[in-house]
């Protein structure tokens, strides 16, 4: 009969071996959804929260609502089929100076991460930034995350799964998703001459 203390010594390094190599397919399945909880203490400040975090049970759940009958409905559920998820957080600020730059650089460390790649970077001294990020997997978009900063405004988008870039603005508005100003490229309609 092997001693207790011999067991353990084998024992706790293939767990600790099993927890890593766990804790790493589960970072990879989850790279796409940000950690936003390091901005809940900013709803104390603020006049207007959002904060919307819809699964992958909820999206099944919210597509059986759309009609396959009507179109603009139709793109909508085959955009929300592919999803894992939809997470807002937005605050509105009476005042400037509500949130501070280390609040920001939490949400920007995390979209430095593998795969990550910033797509968008737009700067203003008098409207702020607007940053969006693309989480790649291989030839595929895996995730998407908006990253809007104002004087008056912090907000963060991040969509979870294979995003369709061109159904992505009939999200705008529904579900907590801003108007992101996305343009989808307009048909080119044959003219009688």
């Amino acid at each position: 009969m092997k001693s207790i203390f011999h067991i353990n010594i084998i024992r706790t390094p293939l767990i600790a071996l099993l927890v890593i190599i766990g804790t790493g397919f589960m970072a990879r399945a989850q790279d796409s959804r940000i950690q936003l909880t390091s901005l809940d203490h900013l709803a104390a400040k603020a006049n207007q929260t959002v904060d919307v975090a819809i699964d992958e049970r909820l999206i099944r759940i919210a597509a059986k609502v759309f009609s396959d009958e009507k179109t603009d409905e139709k793109e909508i559920k085959q955009l929300l089929t592919g999803l894992k998820g939809i997470y807002v957080k937005s605050f509105e600020f009476e005042n400037d100076g509500q949130y501070s730059p280390a609040d920001v650089e939490v949400i920007r460390a995390q979209l430095r991460g593998p795969g990550w790649t910033r797509l968008v970077n737009v700067t203003s001294k008098k409207e702020g930034s607007v940053e969006v990020y693309l989480l790649m997997n291989g030839e595929q978009i895996g995730g998407l995350a908006v990253l809007a900063a104002e004087d008056r405004e912090l907000t963060v988008v991040n969509i979870v799964g294979p995003v369709d870039l061109e159904k992505l603005a009939k999200l705008e508005g529904k579900f907590g998703v801003p108007d992101l100003e996305i343009e989808t490229p307009k048909t080119k309609k044959n003219d009688d001459k």
